[in-house]
């Protein structure tokens, strides 16, 4: 039954996190750019949801790098050199074989080639990893399914916070209201292993702090991460205060550390701005784990 249930984790992390790279693209904007509505070659998105689930590469771009035609077809129709019959070609005097004429779809345009929306694959790897590693610590309890459903939606939040150092509100505050609902129907079930009490509770405690840190410095604390918290405070709330303490914790320590890094490194200096998402909910599955495993 394990096995069973990490690998269904596996497969449910690796269908939506092929969705991520489309959806991270969208909403990889600056503050004031609107949502994108077309891929980098110019084609309408289309699809579920007004075109916001669907594959990693564009389907016109991919349907027309197919029906493109290079100049020549089969070599009994490619043309005849320009010297005539009495006069031989000249032999290469570098000692490679002549290259050949690039493809093109027809005159002197190469023919397109699918695009793909950033991040490309490590996305849906990490979305793979996260929900299997999530499934191994929480076993088949209740809750199980509110980590698998939530999962997704932090590595799409986290990839977008890499790219722009931005966390869109229509995903931060939806997710806050999805933890609070789904732990709130796990709480209703046998086996689970939390307590929405505190779940609740967390939410606002994990909120309020990081809306003090943004009050004391905006300029190192978006307010994006304040309303990240928020979710991130129900989910570690849901395993006790301790949790709480150690995912909030431990997200801090992740955004020290790469940081110091990137200083040591000569790539930032103590100034340097960096997306303190991905660290906050790196923490926050650090924490989940450790309390999903000591439940």
């Amino acid at each position: 039954m394990d096995l069973v249930l990490l690998a269904v984790a596996a497969v449910w992390g690796g269908v939506t996190g092929l969705l991520i790279p489309r959806a991270a693209y969208r909403f990889a904007v600056e503050p004031e750019e609107p949502w994108r509505t077309a891929c980098p070659s110019g084609h309408a998105f289309t699809g579920p949801l007004g075109g916001w689930l669907g594959p990693a590469r564009c389907a016109a771009c991919a349907s027309r790098a197919q029906t493109a035609v290079p100049p020549y077809g089969d070599e009994s129709e490619a043309p005849v050199p320009p010297y005539g019959d009495e006069r031989v070609a000249p032999v290469p005097t570098s000692g490679d074989e002549p290259e050949a004429p690039a493809p093109t779809s027809g005159g002197d345009r190469p023919a397109p080639a699918p695009v793909p929306y950033a991040p490309g694959i490590l996305a849906p790897l990490v979305t793979v990893l996260a929900c299997t590693v999530l499934a191994a610590a929480t076993g088949a309890r209740p809750e199980l399914v509110g980590w698998l459903l939530l999962a997704p939606v932090a590595v799409l939040l986290a990839t977008v916070d890499r790219r722009v150092h931005r966390l869109p509100d229509p995903l931060t505050l939806p997710l806050a209201a999805a933890a609070v609902l789904l732990l709130g129907g796990a709480a209703l079930l046998p086996g689970h292993a939390g307590s929405w009490t505190s779940a609740l509770l967390g939410g606002p405690a994990l909120g309020g702090f990081y809306f003090l840190l943004f009050l004391i410095n905006p300029n190192g604390m978006g307010f994006g991460d304040v309303k990240l918290a928020l979710a991130l405070g129900v989910a570690l709330g849901w395993y006790g205060w301790e949790v709480l303490f150690l995912g909030g914790f431990a997200g801090f320590l992740f955004g020290a550390a790469y940081g110091l890094g990137l200083v040591l490194l000569r790539r930032a200096g103590r100034r340097t701005g960096i997306p303190f998402g991905p660290f906050m909910i790196a923490g926050a599955l650090t924490g989940i784990l450790l309390g999903a495993l000591a439940a």
